[in-house]
């Protein structure tokens, strides 16, 4: 039988590069409260972070530019049902020299002193993410069984994970073995003088209208607890106001952004679109 070569294959700069500091302009945030600053001390001084919020809050967004702010390349992980430890630390694949080991994201980052950040990390499976766990104490390394390496994180590696608060049950929520590895931030939608900022900053749509926008956005996210799971997100909010301002007639851009994404309800969706015509009388 022919022995099969195996090795840890480093991996070209361009299959490395992260897919997030593509060339693209600035990414635009406006902070909350103090979240920029927690970001930063956590990050110089080699502390893990959890961002909780609703969904299309801006966690997202955030890291994003907290990775463009203190100069780090970004690994972004959509955690999902069926993610894998492999998925996170990387496996063995078979090429045409024989068997070679393959980074995961986590892995890369590890190496190259990046973030890595697990969105929605309370939607993987719970022997998945017990992984990262070396990394979120003062230990800061990464064992690789399958190669014999353990890796340790240099000073630039950081983690970041991100969850909606409202969806934890008792089959998906992070253990408390887990959480209190974390320092935590918490991001709700913003005040409305800041979402109308938001939303003239990132569209270009005047201030009249990103107003007239906020102001429906309160309506909606005022049925929440009585018809909708969830209240209109800022992230609607602004497609909103894109297709408005690309031209597209107001209550058609509102009803595709701010009520088809929440509901299938027929009577549901009746009676969002009456508070849409009502607000843009």
């Amino acid at each position: 039988m022919r022995n099969v070569a195996t090795a840890v294959q480093p991996l070209s700069p361009a299959a490395s590069a992260p897919r997030d500091l593509d060339a693209r302009p600035p990414v635009f945030y406006r902070p909350q409260g103090q979240e920029i600053a927690l970001f930063e001390h956590a990050f110089h001084n080699r502390l893990p972070v959890m961002i909780k919020g609703p969904t299309g809050c801006g966690k997202t967004r955030f890291v994003r530019a907290m990775a463009e702010r203190l100069g780090r390349a970004l690994y972004t992980v959509a955690c999902h049902d069926d993610l894998t430890a492999a998925d996170l630390v990387g496996r063995h694949l078979i090429g045409a020299d024989g068997t070679y080991w393959s980074d995961g994201p986590l892995t890369r980052a590890v190496r190259e002193g990046a973030i890595c950040y697990l969105d929605e990390v309370v939607e993987a499976r719970k022997d998945t993410t017990v992984v990262m766990h070396p990394l979120t104490d003062d230990r800061r390394i990464l064992p690789l069984e399958r190669t014999g390496e353990t890796l340790r994180a240099p000073p630039a590696f950081m983690l970041v994970v991100s969850y909606n608060p409202g969806y934890q049950n008792l089959l998906k929520g992070m253990k408390p073995s887990t959480r209190q590895r974390f320092v935590g931030i918490s991001l709700g939608f913003p005040e409305p003088a800041l979402e109308r900022d938001i939303l003239v900053g990132e569209t270009g749509i005047d201030a009249a209208w990103a107003g007239q926008l906020v102001g429906l956005a309160g309506a909606l996210r005022a049925l929440q607890d009585h018809d909708l799971e969830e209240g209109v997100s800022t992230r609607l909010l602004v497609y909103a106001a894109t297709l408005i301002r690309a031209g597209m007639e107001a209550r058609a851009a509102c009803r595709a952004a701010l009520v088809e994404p929440l509901s299938d309800d027929p009577e549901t969706v009746a009676a969002l679109v009456e508070v849409i015509d009502a607000a843009l009388d």
